[in-house]
């Protein structure tokens, strides 16, 4: 019997990159479906959430995110452009977002076609694996290709359908919320929420218990 588990995330987390190669490698190996649940990330759903912060909070998650990308074998740049334009100094979030809403829209309409992870996974790769202009040229769409997706098909839903697939997405966020958080990743099995790359393992163990096998 196929499993299904949400998977809750956000194209500005690094962590959600780092552990999403992993839920793909989990859904080849194991007969398990993940429902791809795309949400906003913390900048755009509280602004002031980093001016609030201890001024170490930001400081560690770079140090975090790269000692786990190094020890995991994966490549890890900061993201140019950053999918959220922000002033790191004084961690201040622009007004303008001219990235975050067509990408994040473009990945709910990819879960419409049952390929969200997949292109979560494809576009992740170009935002933190350090392709420069990773939102000009050609890369978006190849990255769509190699998603089994048709990116024009893609942008043109997420602007003709922008009301729509933002209800949709913040409906996302409230059901991560009734699962028991609300950061990213979040994978739920069963209303059961494992928060972070280093919970995989433990969700695996669980959803084991509920009778998950090999393909």
């Amino acid at each position: 019997m196929t499993l299904e588990a949400d998977v809750y995330w956000s194209f500005r987390s690094p962590y959600s990159y780092l552990a999403t190669r992993r839920y793909v490698a989990l859904c080849q190996e194991y007969d398990l479906r993940i429902n791809q649940r795309f949400v906003y990330p913390l900048a755009i759903r509280e602004p002031d959430f980093f001016e609030k912060n201890h001024p170490n909070w930001l400081r560690y998650v770079f140090k975090d995110v790269l000692r786990i990308a190094q020890y995991m074998d994966i490549p890890l740049a900061p993201p140019n452009p950053d999918p959220i334009v922000q002033d790191i100094r004084t961690r201040k979030i622009a007004d303008e977002q001219p990235y975050i809403f067509s990408l994040t829209r473009m990945g709910q309409a990819a879960s419409h076609r049952g390929k969200g992870l997949a292109f979560a996974d494809e576009v992740s790769r170009l935002i933190w694996g350090g392709v420069k202009d990773w939102h000009t040229g050609d890369h978006l769409e190849d990255a769509a290709t190699r998603a089994g997706l048709e990116f024009a098909e893609l942008k043109s839903e997420a602007e003709s359908r922008a009301e729509e697939l933002d209800k949709e997405i913040a409906d996302n966020q409230q059901a991560l919320e009734a699962a028991g958080h609300w950061g990213v990743p979040t994978l739920v099995f069963e209303g059961e929420p494992f928060f972070g790359q280093d919970r995989i393992d433990l969700a695996v163990w669980r959803m084991k218990q509920k009778g998950l096998q090999k393909r």
